[in-house]
């Protein structure tokens, strides 16, 4: 299970003005199992995303960038998983783009206002017939309060559903925020194998919900890493339905951007920590501070190099304090110039190296404590500027291996 993780409830995921959403069990992969989803956005939605960073992007990926390249203005998202539908050359196109044709006609809009999302195996082709059997029952079950079942119809190796909304006021206006994500290996910055939804009925423009996209993603879903492996699938898009009849925002600097922007902000970290909580066979959630570095890159570049090492992550699932196998993998970080005098490196509350090396008030049974926490905090000061980074990690586990051996059983 999920590390220290609350599950949402039905009722606690709230409503989205202008927007229904629809499941079906399709058996695109696997019987009895939701595998479908349909998310109709009433006329005047507009949406925005990011994705993968991978070259070797699926299908969907492309179809996506280039519907949104033509209008901003959207009626559909359509989710299978199961199959990502990635590495599969033309058919993909082809198959995705008769996915979107289906929708729209089954809702009564233009295709390139739907945006196709697919997850599962790779060099696999959709199984059109499925798909196509799936849309009509996924429209026929479009309910506002579908939320619970839209978060279950998107799992893959996930173990529990991530879910998360809340409440903000912009203009004396009671405004919704509420999202889904799924990911759970295959998962690094830069997005990872993972698809993320977020709604909100806050009336925003086009440009200004491109902005808001960019800054959620960057400190949320690209501030997690489960296993370094950047997927070909990867996406997290932003919906606004222009709903909560109160001014359009525009740009930054008001105080109803930065109250949105913090919502929103706030709604993608909970999804992308879920993902990391529930990292495939994850017993430990860690977070990684980097900070005195000369530049937010630099920081990332040693966060990485930490949450990435599989000679870190095994010794953090059992509760090992070989703490310089975290020394080790600041120093092949990339940073040239970097003086290893100035580093510290502590582990919660517990002082482990400064000066170059061991701290003299360091004992391992320290360290021994802090590592059978379920939470731990990894934190490295460069010494060398004022810029800082967090990344959120998790171990690895015997079961990681096991799952991904199996993972197409």
């Amino acid at each position: 299970m999920a590390v220290n993780y609350v599950l949402p409830s039905r009722e606690s995921l709230l409503p989205v003005p202008g927007i229904r959403l629809g499941y079906a069990e399709a058996y695109v992969r696997k019987p009895n199992r939701k595998d479908m989803l349909i998310a109709v956005l009433d006329e005047g939605s507009l949406a925005a995303g990011v994705f993968t960073q991978n070259r070797f992007c699926a299908a969907p990926v492309t179809l996506c960038r280039d519907h949104l390249a033509r209008t901003p203005s959207q009626r559909a998202i359509i989710v299978n998983t199961g199959c990502a539908n990635a590495g599969t050359g033309e058919r993909g196109l082809v198959d995705a783009g008769a996915t979107c044709d289906a929708v729209a006609t089954a809702i009564g809009c233009e295709p390139q206002q739907v945006l196709p999302f697919s997850t599962g195996v790779i060099m696999e082709h959709l199984p059109m017939d499925k798909i196509l059997a799936g849309i009509p029952m996924c429209v026929a079950s479009l309910t506002a309060d579908g939320w619970y079942d839209a978060a279950h119809a998107i799992m893959t190796t996930d173990t529990v559903p991530k879910a998360f909304s809340k409440q903000i006021t912009l203009y004396g206006k009671t405004v919704t925020i509420t999202g889904i994500s799924k990911g759970a290996g295959m998962i690094q910055p830069n997005m990872a194998t993972m698809l993320g939804f977020i709604a909100t009925d806050a009336c925003v423009s086009a440009e200004t919900l491109q902005d808001l996209v960019r800054m959620a993603a960057n400190v949320s879903f690209n501030s997690i890493t489960v296993d370094g492996d950047t997927s070909t699938n990867d996406s997290f898009v932003l919906i606004a339905t222009n709903k909560a009849d109160h001014p359009v925002i525009y740009a930054d600097g008001t105080v109803e951007f930065t109250a949105l922007h913090d919502g929103i902000n706030e709604v993608a970290i909970v999804l992308a920590q879920a993902i990391v909580r529930d990292g495939e066979g994850a017993t430990k959630f860690i977070t990684i501070n980097v900070s005195g570095g000369k530049s937010n890159a630099e920081c990332m570049k040693v966060a990485k190099a930490i949450g990435h090492s599989p000679l870190v992550k095994t010794a953090f699932f059992a509760s090992d304090p070989n703490l310089g196998r975290i020394l080790a993998a600041v120093g092949y970080a990339g940073i040239d110039d970097l003086d290893q005098n100035k580093i510290t490196l502590h582990l919660g509350d517990v002082l482990v190296a400064e000066h170059g090396g061991r701290a003299a008030s360091y004992r391992e049974a320290d360290g021994s404590r802090v590592m059978k926490e379920a939470e731990i905090a990894v934190n490295v000061d460069l010494g060398r500027g004022t810029e800082k980074v967090t990344l959120w990690t998790c171990d690895f586990s015997y079961d990681y291996v096991k799952i991904n051996a199996d993972y197409r059983s």
